[in-house]
């Protein structure tokens, strides 16, 4: 119990030290992590080694990716770039869509694409979108990530569906079939939450930017098709790799395997995308390279972004070590709740530690034992089951997941909004799939 009590004071402190004592959230993320360590009886040692392994393993998975985003994402603001695709999108999707087309394009890129890495790679789009249709970026960008969410954990090929399918032996072609049915409800439930609750707060998309500047960039704007290529690329390849990986070899093991999974690494892909927004500028200028220029611009950018992410890494493998998840999963599984147990489990072990992967895998871990005195052993038992923990491993990203810093960063929320917004909507869509879970559960088991 002295560990929950921790882990909500410590939520407590982050919000009101950054909302109300505007203290910066770098502080007030490490400073909470080693107040909770020192309290929970941490050995001091070990604190030290939680908070440099969070913060540098947070950054090493996405420092360079978030500094590649936000290089394209420069490149595509300065050139025009970003408007010109929007406004060719909106031709066809319509000023009252971009919302949706945001979910919708969220959901696919998310299933070879980790949620992160798919939220910095279309946000130039996003803000494009909504300045060019003249809506709230709040709307928009918690539909984004609510549809890059939902796929991130419900639909495999993303690796903590599938590491939970592995543990829990279940079929996984029954995963993606049921996976694909719960998702299309949370992706519906998480879009109306964006356009009916969220839409409500108004974030300017480019509050640097008048009208009257922007259709002045957009004359020397590169064409849509050619805009769009440092966007889509990175996601080309990184879907490859993915393929590439899949057990039955479909481009073989040899040479060309290899290749597509260097390229269709996150970090490299959005390299490649770096060098695509190159072909962007009319006139190209080797001073936007320097450190004046346009790439000096977006890597101080990026360096906030990028430092509040790792402190919030920090935090979450503070949780992580202090053994919270397993003190929630025992107290638990004692539970009998049928098919929500593993929901809840899972709900409380993400909470707990903020990573959706770990709390996949150690759902899965600790309901192994439990499947046959449950009657889980059947094969869509065992997929429900890996679709229950997904659904719980989406509730409440805050500030102990990387996710929910890069999400408010990068549209300029502060964390107070950020809580209303972005984690009360991952309590929506995870609530949404554990009800449509049970509904089926009712129906098939």
């Amino acid at each position: 119990m002295l560990l929950i009590f921790l882990l909500i004071a410590s939520v407590l402190l982050i919000v009101i030290s950054t909302s109300r004592f505007r203290i910066h959230p770098f502080l007030a993320l490490i400073f909470t992590a080693i107040l909770f360590g020192l309290f929970s009886g941490m050995p001091l040692d070990r604190i030290v080694e939680s908070i440099n392994e969070g913060f540098g393993g947070t950054i090493g998975q996405i420092g360079i990716v978030i500094v590649a985003g936000v290089m394209i994402g420069t490149f595509l603001e300065h050139t025009g770039g970003a408007y010109s695709l929007a406004k060719r999108i909106l031709r066809i999707t319509g000023k009252k869509q971009v919302p949706l087309t945001m979910s919708i394009i969220g959901y696919f890129v998310s299933i070879p694409v980790f949620a992160d890495s798919g939220f910095v790679i279309l946000t130039p789009l996003n803000k494009a979108l909504s300045k060019e249709a003249k809506i709230s970026l709040a709307g928009t960008s918690v539909a984004l990530a609510l549809g890059l969410i939902t796929t991130h954990c419900l639909v495999p090929p993303t690796p903590g569906p599938i590491a939970a399918a592995g543990i829990l032996e279940a079929d996984l072609g029954l995963v993606i079939a049921l996976g694909i049915i719960v998702s299309i409800f949370t992706l519906t439930a998480g879009w109306l939450y964006a356009t009916k609750i969220a839409s409500r707060h108004y974030i300017d998309p480019n509050p640097d930017m008048s009208d009257a500047a922007l259709q002045e960039k957009l004359k020397e704007a590169p064409r849509a098709i050619k805009a769009f290529m440092p966007i889509v690329m990175p996601i080309i390849l990184i879907v490859l790799k993915s393929i590439s990986d899949f057990p039955t070899e479909p481009f073989g093991s040899g040479i060309l395997k290899n290749v597509l999974g260097f390229i269709g690494n996150p970090v490299i892909a959005l390299l490649i995308g770096v060098l695509f927004s190159f072909t962007l500028p009319r006139k190209f200028d080797r001073e936007m390279l320097s450190t004046t220029g346009w790439i000096g611009q977006a890597l101080l950018n990026a360096a906030i972004i990028i430092m509040i992410t790792g402190a919030g890494g920090a935090f979450g493998m503070i949780l992580r070590n202090s053994d919270i998840a397993d003190v929630l999963g025992e107290y638990l599984t004692d539970a009998r709740i049928g098919i929500l147990l593993p929901f809840i489990i899972s709900t409380a072990i993400r909470v707990a530690q903020g990573s959706s992967t770990v709390s996949l895998i150690t759902t899965a871990s600790l309901m192994v034992p439990l499947i046959g005195p449950l009657g889980f052993d059947s094969g869509i038992a065992r997929a429900l089951v890996v679709l229950a923990i997904g659904a719980g491993s989406m509730v409440g990203s805050h500030a102990n997941d990387s996710f929910f810093w890069i999400f408010t960063q990068m549209t300029g929320m502060d964390v107070k909004t950020g809580y209303r917004l972005h984690t009360v909507g991952t309590v929506v869509i995870g609530f949404t799939s554990a009800m449509v879970i049970w509904g089926i559960s009712l129906i098939l088991l």
